[in-house]
């Protein structure tokens, strides 16, 4: 079938004025929150709701045209870039929560719906939805389920895949499937887990069954300014080392700082802060003053600046928002960022971010470092001028060896930001040739034509696995 004939078949479905291919349009679609890469798709299709992206599936495997999945576009890793002009599939319009289970606890949401809303939803009633991703105002389930997002308050209740109940699924060649079940029966196979982080190659999700949780009954925020990062860096794992596992524990360096103050959300830190710890703990009210107080006496031996407790649910949100859109404030440091998410013991927080530091000094490049502390996860922010092209190359290279040095001292190259375009290369060096092929006999097996988020996550070519080594721990 000619071009215009598959997007013939497209408008069929969704109407013409859902299905965008001015040129101008649709180089709006042609990245993500990954910056480094962009590539046109052949038109943008949004359909309405789960009977038009079953249809809309069907129509482009009959036609054998490629198409990638997208939400709100927060994707860091370039997993929403449409390559070689595949079809995006905006699902932007299928944000309806169409029921609340209480009895079970779950919320059935349309892959659309907006993080947040669903708390706000979910609030008068006493309850909420726990993964609490940075990008929360606008990142969506779908996204979210397609990344296993983590949030600030992973590190107590889990990421996306701890919360997720059943999913629908329709596969690339447009049969639907419902995966799990609301009574957590044990599966030979947990294809629904998968589905959750597999990035969009295996299928689209069209439907998202969420568990609910109630509000915790007393919450206690702290905020403690450091004059030495290292310091800062130490006191976390010593709460950790005690027994206490936070809602939340949340570190920024004096970069991210410098940002978040001239943001909107502006706490006012005292000038010459090196390092700002968010540390919350919530449940019932004797719990949270218990773990509160033990807190204190344990920051108490550390040379902290000052010591903090939110006096109200306004000081306390404002903290949040400060903290939370420390990505987008970077934006007035530099026009462009780009954003890492390697993972590290917790013990090895102060080694790693004295390597951060000369990585950006060997390659000159200002680096502005926010990350999940608790659980290891680092964000080290790389600014750059995408104007200048050697400045882009140093960004490139000095984003990789964070990488590889997260490897060496026992981590991950990546913890809630998925592989995506960003790391397939850097996937080689923690994965073994026999895990990834693995990996492409499950995308073989779900995706045999390739049509689903294609060249993405997982590396190609039989020269590049031949020659990766065996051991994982390769890195050095």
């Amino acid at each position: 079938m000619s071009d215009s004939n598959w997007k013939k078949g497209l408008r069929e479905i969704v109407g013409a004025g859902q299905l965008l291919e001015d040129p101008i349009l649709l180089d709006s679609y042609g990245t993500d929150g990954y910056t480094l890469e962009k590539a046109r798709p052949s038109a943008v299709v949004l359909p309405a709701d789960r009977e038009q992206l079953h249809a809309v599936v069907s129509h482009l495997y009959r036609e054998r045209v490629p198409y990638v999945a997208r939400g709100a576009g927060t994707s860091l890793s370039g997993g929403a870039i449409p390559l070689d002009g595949a079809v995006v599939v905006h699902l932007s319009r299928m944000h309806q929560i169409r029921s609340i289970d209480w009895y079970n606890r779950v919320a059935y949401c349309e892959p659309g719906v907006v993080n947040r809303k669903l708390s706000e939803a979910l609030a008068p009633f006493g309850y909420y939805y726990a993964p609490d991703p940075s990008s929360q105002q606008a990142c969506t389930l779908g996204g979210n389920v397609a990344e296993n997002s983590g949030g600030p308050h992973c590190l107590k209740f889990g990421v996306t895949l701890n919360h997720i109940k059943q999913l629908e699924v329709v596969w690339p060649n447009g049969d639907v499937e419902l995966l799990g079940s609301l009574a957590d029966f044990a599966e030979s196979v947990d294809v629904k887990s998968l589905m959750v982080g597999s990035e969009g190659m295996l299928g689209i999700v069209s439907g998202i069954w969420a568990r609910i949780v109630e509000l915790p009954q007393s919450r206690a925020t702290t905020m403690v300014l450091f004059d030495d990062v290292q310091e800062a860096s130490q006191a976390v794992s010593a709460i950790i080392a005690a027994g206490v596992i936070p809602a939340a524990l949340e570190l920024m360096d004096p970069l991210a700082i410098e940002a978040v103050e001239r943001g909107v959300y502006r706490v006012g830190y005292p000038p010459g802060v090196a390092a700002v710890l968010l540390v919350e703990v919530d449940g019932p009210a004797p719990e949270v003053k218990e773990e509160q107080s033990l807190i204190t006496h344990l920051l108490g031996k550390f040379p902290t600046r000052d010591i903090r407790i939110a006096r109200s649910a306004a000081e306390r949100e404002l903290w949040w928002a400060n903290r939370k859109t420390a990505f987008g404030a970077m934006g007035l440091l530099a026009p462009r960022y780009y954003v890492q998410d390697g993972v590290i013991p917790r013990s090895q927080l102060p080694s790693a971010l004295r390597k951060i530091g000369e990585i950006g000094e060997h390659y000159d490049i200002r680096i502005a470092n926010v990350f999940h502390a608790g659980d290891g996860n680092l964000h080290p922010l790389l600014l750059y001028d995408d104007k200048d092209a050697h400045m882009v190359q140093r960004v490139r290279q000095a984003g990789s060896e964070i990488l590889r040095m997260c490897l060496a001292l026992g981590g991950s190259i990546t913890g809630e930001h998925g592989v995506g375009l960003e790391k397939m290369e850097e996937l080689t060096w923690q994965m073994s040739p026999a895990v990834i092929q693995a990996q492409w006999a499950l995308k073989n097996a779900c995706d045999p034509e390739g049509l689903a988020n294609p060249k993405k996550v997982l590396p190609v070519g039989s020269t590049c696995l031949a020659e990766l080594s065996s051991d994982v721990t390769r890195v050095k």
